[in-house]
């Protein structure tokens, strides 16, 4: 350590060293940390890739054909197809339409609408019900809840078409006893109004299951201390529900609202399997049906093709909020 004079006595202190600098890092080192890295970040790539590769070969690739078909007129001739590049006339086509902006899209929206406000609410009170039986009654509820889940959408479309079949169906009978309507002449499926009435109903037994069952696995996790010093503090049922199961539980109802309405904007089956609903009544087409008749029924495969890109950015954009939704709500719990 070096010493300096002070002043004019001579006195010497210790001047403080400089410190050495480290040494720098040697080749081989700085290699392996480079190759730590790169494993870091290729890893979850490839343990990813099997996945991703047959997400490609299902989802990718053939949401590819689909927008080259919506950019073409197609036909199918004995023996190959013949195809001729249009751009984007079909889409010119289909968003000049009048029947896309006043019954297709309509009917899509309000009906989705319907069906996933009256599914979440009917799934949250079964739930509520639920939490609120014995370990026994709720395993025999929750099974026979499931039985409607678990019911194919063909067949519980043909049953609800049945119980409303003119004449001879059961609420066609009972209506026509109630003085209501004439069993003779009324048929439910003509009109918009009472066909959509029905398939909502159809959509919404074959969907408030997964509801009731998520939600109240979400009910099962708040503490009953929350609720007993509710009602200590005067609180109602109405009141315990709101200030205390929704804010709990919100990332649940969340995720079911905004998956119900995925499912519900594409709902086919259960239009298409009604009377009317292949094609012959265009008031009660929506927009999965309408691509499929416009496909299929009439030849127009370019149209079919633009419509379901159509349907399919609608979901994408449902999507993108329902991650985004997910990750805000993540970011504020914590």
């Amino acid at each position: 350590m070096k010493e300096t004079l002070v002043g004019g006595g001579g006195s010497k202190i210790p001047s403080a060293r400089r410190p050495a600098k480290e040494p720098k890092e040697s080749p081989p080192a700085a290699t392996a940390l480079r190759r730590k890295r790169v494993v870091a970040i290729t890893r979850p790539w490839l343990l990813l890739a099997p996945a991703l590769v047959v997400l490609a070969g299902l989802l990718l690739w053939p949401l590819i054909q689909v927008g080259k078909l919506s950019m073409q007129d197609y036909e199918v001739k004995f023996g190959g197809s013949v195809s001729t590049f249009t751009g984007l006339d079909h889409y010119e086509d289909l968003l000049t339409s009048e029947l896309l902006w006043k019954t297709v899209l309509p009917n899509t929206v309000f009906f989705a609408v319907a069906c996933v406000a009256l599914t979440v609410a009917l799934g949250t009170l079964v739930a509520l019900l639920l939490n609120r039986l014995g370990p026994v009654w709720r395993l025999i509820c929750s099974v026979a809840v499931l039985a409607a889940w678990a019911m194919p959408a063909v067949t519980g479309t043909y049953v609800w078409v049945w119980l409303f079949s003119p004449q001879d169906g059961m609420f066609s009978q009972l209506a026509g006893h109630l003085g209501l309507i004439d069993p003779e002449t009324t048929n439910w499926f003509t009109e918009r109004g009472p066909f959509y009435a029905i398939a909502t109903v159809n959509v919404v037994h074959h969907g408030f299951p997964f509801v009731a069952i998520t939600v109240l696995a979400g009910l099962m996790t708040i503490p009953k201390e929350l609720y007993e010093a509710g009602m200590l503090d005067g609180a109602n049922a109405w009141q315990r529900f709101w200030k205390i199961t929704v804010p709990t539980i919100k990332p649940v109802f969340l995720v079911v609202t905004i998956l119900s309405t995925i499912w519900d904007f594409k709902v086919f089956t259960q239009v298409f399997l009604m009377p009317g609903g292949n094609g012959s009544n265009e008031d009660v087409e929506n927009l999965g049906v309408f691509s499929y008749i416009e496909a299929f029924a009439k030849d127009d495969y370019g149209t079919g093709a633009a419509a379901a890109v159509l349907l399919t950015l609608l979901l994408l954009a449902i999507t993108v909020v329902y991650i985004r939704t997910l990750f805000k709500q993540g970011e504020e719990d914590l």
